[in-house]
């Protein structure tokens, strides 16, 4: 079978599509950037052993041990790098929570040396993350996490997601990451698998700067054949010179009239010249390149602080660019059972380009009144370039078609700017002994596709060459423009009740407002004569469209452009969610060793998706879908020390899942990253989750631990993907489940083995460190003919399916994993900077989407992700020039070679959704500080 990178000259020659050669404009792929080096390690961290805490004043603030870890949420007082904590005080973060967390601090992010904090969570326990960046939560899908910035709600800029990816934030930017698995009140109602809370830096303990550069390549793209499009001549920053807007004039100005494209709407005349102003060249015309440049990335931060009489003020600044390329050859097979639809080769290059920059502000007016102010700004593009080749069939076999021409070759386009702006205020103060933590953000997320291409060409066998039809299956151009706000507020306030008891009572509020509005319009270039569909104008029908478009054109003045959907309400969305919170809770400690935290949350949610009437046509107006729902979600944890350095956690709660925008929103909408098309369904309803864990921990020594658990939740309504398969293309759309049960176990590991016995200075600061977890965990699906599910059927109406035609009772829900594990094992100096650290992931098959019905009224199996085993490596050395200090590193990823597979395995036969090689990536990097 020919594949479209090693003929993809030939393929290109035979379709008249001989292009240039590649500009060589520089690239990259954010080359993973850490702390420099403090000299400091876990084993610094006091002894639990040692100066244990009986606060005279509960909430008082200590030294946590590690100056680089925040566990900043709702309702718990916090600032910096301090924790301050209620009730009896144990010096380990994550001993002395109430609740399960996991804590990543600046150092454990270094050792693991991951460019982003989506890589860095995936090596906690319980955690895996999809190749897109987006975290799951013991097997529970994005739409299950909670993502927050120093306890603040963020946007997302995906049209298919409410959740931000995390793969935006680079480690740089963060100082430490808190994964809390129970649910405690303070947090929003919305709490599945658990929360992200991502911790900025705050106030410098000392003046600093440091710059650094990186270089990364992997083996299936670094050097090796991809296809690119020149674009803009800014491109290489990642913003567009103008070019993909500025010549379309009165195609931009039709666009903007909220007029349909047609030729109802505008004369021939009128569309035709729409049609040639389009500036086709620059970014519709693909360009081979043999050699993709290798990745490249910069960044630069700096801190100080100083006195204003009694008041301590701090600055923090980051910022960084990274430039990066990513080719990967794809299969994608499309089959109803056994029989193959459609089988397609696809070669796809992204060129990433991200820049980000922090600064805050922060002042500390005494030990207890504090307040900080952060600003965070991430613009990341990617420039995609995909060609494809595709057999279709009416019956039979794939390998029938060995060494056939492709039926259709598709090349496309596209452009996509997303951009996180945020910008919050955060306060700490005391009043006597009341304790009063107040917040305010607001955040803006935009991502904008200017114009994509989409370009098929078909092979006529009685010409033996590749034509356009611009009647069956024409080109089209895409606009597409998101635009996301929230708004973000709350307070807490906490007060120790005088007692032997150390009771703690906790109250707060908590206001999110969102607002989303997402526009998407894709216009086809027609063919108004005859002469385009004559077989015998063979010169012509080869012409790509470039040349259709051009004054030369003997068919010039007879193309115009039509808009893909004449459906009013198929346009615009417009998504509102507004929620209230309120929340009382009590610590108290009935007896030594032993504390109980309970309380309940009030949350009230409304939430609306418009399908606004973009023409103005629809005799009804606006579509409007509301969910007004309140809620009253109690949690409470038992904690435990039974034993010197012992702890027993028992917890339980409810829970709540609302339905993501874009899951309620039916406008189709292309996933660049899975090619797969979604629609929303607005007859989804809300999820509610009952939630309980048992779990034993031991601490051993300092930075050590040791914990077993199992969990168990029972989640009603769930949100399920449900696969399709429309025109031979696999699409996807959601429902709720009648229900389903989550359960499971967990074990984690963290010990540290001295090397001093051997002997010799070499060894005397030496050590092993062994970092394992590994979750086990089950569910299944429940569904039968007394229930009923509802689906979306356009235009605007619900139907009503028995459970069981649309899930198979008994299987897993998706996104879960049955087996998760981490093992982190490395050697390091605990007095300076030497690491290197071997990780070991992996994770077993998890479904993506459920199966599509298929023609005889049965289910497909469901599509299912194999993740598999990967093994990476990160070295890390410090040094000492002229005084500076600086360090080297070097990664080597997915050493395995492990490559992507998403597959519906049959009874027989097993289909190739999307399977991809992708390679071994190696990088390095160098930074100073001063």
């Amino acid at each position: 079978m020919p594949t479209l990178r090693t003929l993809g000259c030939l393929l290109l020659a035979s379709t008249a599509l001989s292009a240039v050669p590649a500009f060589a404009q520089s690239t990259t792929q954010s080359v993973p950037r850490t702390q420099p080096p403090s000299g400091e390690t876990a084993a610094d961290a006091p002894d639990p052993d040692e100066d244990t805490i009986d606060s005279a004043t509960p909430g008082a603030p200590q030294d946590a041990g590690d100056d680089n870890v925040d566990i900043s949420a709702p309702g718990s007082s916090d600032f910096g790098n301090e924790i301050i904590v209620q009730g009896r005080y144990i010096p380990q973060p994550v001993r002395d929570s109430g609740q399960v967390v996991n804590v990543l601090s600046t150092e454990e992010i270094a050792r693991a040396g991951d460019g982003d904090i989506a890589g860095a969570l995936g090596r906690v326990t319980g955690l895996s993350v999809t190749n897109n960046g987006f975290v799951f939560v013991r097997g529970l899908g994005d739409r299950y996490s909670l993502a927050l910035l120093n306890g603040l709600a963020l946007p997302s800029p995906e049209p298919l997601r409410r959740v931000v990816p995390l793969d935006l934030f680079p480690t740089s930017v963060v100082s430490s990451a808190v994964v809390q698995k129970s649910y405690s009140v303070n947090y929003p109602g919305e709490f599945g698998g658990g929360v992200i809370n991502l911790t900025t830096p705050a106030i410098p303990d000392e003046n600093y700067f440091t710059i650094g550069a990186g270089i990364s390549g992997d083996t299936e793209t670094t050097a090796q054949f991809g296809y690119t499009y020149y674009g803009s001549d800014l491109d290489v920053i990642g913003h567009d010179d103008g070019t993909r807007s500025r010549d379309l004039g009165s195609l931009r100005n039709a666009l903007d009239t909220r007029s349909p494209i047609t030729q109802q709407t505008y004369s021939e005349g009128d569309l035709s010249s729409l049609a040639k102003l389009v500036p086709v060249s620059a970014t519709g015309v693909l360009q081979r390149n043999f050699e993709i440049p290798a990745n490249a990335s910069f960044d630069a931060s700096g801190g100080f602080s100083f006195y204003a009489g009694d008041t301590r003020i701090g600055v923090i600044a980051n910022a960084g660019l990274s430039n990066g390329w990513r080719t990967r050859e794809a299969t994608q097979q499309i089959a109803d059972g056994p029989t193959f639809n459609r089988n397609t080769q696809v070669v796809r290059t992204e060129n990433r380009i991200v820049a980000n920059g922090l600064l805050g502000i922060g002042a500390e007016f005494d030990s207890y009144n504090k307040i900080r102010f952060t600003n965070l700004y991430i613009h990341d593009t990617s420039k995609l370039t995909r060609r494809s080749g595709a057999y279709t069939f009416n019956t039979g076999d794939v390998l029938t078609r060995v060494g056939d021409p492709f039926d259709v070759i598709e090349s496309q386009t596209s452009y996509i700017q997303r951009q996180l702006i945020n910008s919050q205020i955060v306060g700490e103060f005391r009043f006597g002994d009341i304790s009063v933590d107040a917040r305010a953000s607001y955040a803006n997320s935009k991502r904008n596709s200017p114009l994509e291409w989409t370009i098929p060409y078909f092979f006529r066998a009685s010409q033996f060459a590749y034509v356009n039809d611009l009647r069956a299956s024409p080109p089209s151009i895409g606009f597409s423009d998101l635009n996301e706000d929230v708004w973000n507020g709350g307070f807490d306030v906490s007060y120790p009740l005088p007692t032997a008891l150390n009771i703690v009572l906790s109250a707060g509020y908590n206001y999110t407002d969102t607002k989303r509005d997402f526009v998407n319009r894709t216009l086809e270039f027609r063919d108004g004569g005859n002469q385009i569909a004559n077989e015998t104008i063979l010169p012509f029908v080869q012409l790509p469209i470039q040349y259709l478009l051009s004054p030369g054109s003997i068919d010039y003045n007879n193309i115009y452009l039509n808009e893909t959907s004449v459906d009013t309400l198929n346009i615009q969305y417009r998504g509102d969610l507004t929620v209230n919170g309120v929340y009382a809770k009590a610590e108290v400690e009935p007896a030594q060793g032993v504390r109980i935290e309970a309380g309940v949350r009030y949350e009230d949610g409304k939430q609306a998706i418009t399908l606004v009437d973009y023409f103005g046509t629809n005799a009804s107006g606006d579509f409007v879908r509301e969910l007004n729902n309140d809620y009253f979600l109690p949690a409470a944890t038992l904690t435990w020390n039974f034993a010197d350095n012992y702890q027993f956690r028992l917890s339980g709660s409810k829970t709540i899942a609302r339905p993501q925008f874009r899951e309620l929103a039916p406008i189709p909408y292309q996933d660049v990253e899975s090619d797969r098309r979604f629609s929303g369904n607005p007859f989804l309803i809300d999820s509610q989750l009952y939630n309980a864990e048992g779990r034993v921990e031991y601490y051993p020594g300092r930075g050590e631990r040791v914990s077993i658990a199992g969990f168990y939740k029972k989640i009603d309504n769930p949100i399920e993907t449900i696969a399709d398969v429309n025109e031979n293309r696999l699409s996807a759309t959601f429902a709720n489940a009648p229900s389903a049960n989550l359960y499971g176990a967990e074990f984690e590991l963290v010990k540290f083995f001295p090397l001093d016995f051997i002997g010799g200075d070499i060894f005397a600061t030496k050590r092993l460190v062994l970092s394992a977890n590994y979750t086990y965990s089950k569910s299944n699906i429940q569904a039968n003919e007394s229930d009923t599910v509802l689906v979306y059927r356009p235009p605007n109406n619900s139907l009503a399916l028995p459970s069981n035609q649309v899930f198979v009772d008994g299987r897993p829900i998706t996104g879960q994993s049955e087996h998760l594990a981490n093992v982190q094992f490395g050697f390091e100096d605990t007095d300076m900077l030497q690491q290197i650290t071997f990780l070991l992931t992996y994770a077993s098959d998890r479904v993506s989407n459920r199966g599509p019905r298929n023609t005889g009224g049965g289910i497909d199996p469901d599509i299912v992700e194999s993740p598999g085993l990967r093994l990476d490596i990160v070295a890390r050395q410090g040094f000492d020039i002229w005084g500076q200090q600086f360090e080297m590193k070097f990664e080597a990823r997915n050493i395995t070679g492990r490559d992507f597979y998403e597959r519906q395995f049959g009874d027989g036969y097993t289909v190739l959704n999307n399977v991809y090689e992708v390679g071994t990536t190696f990088a390095a990097s160098l930074s100073a500080r001063f």
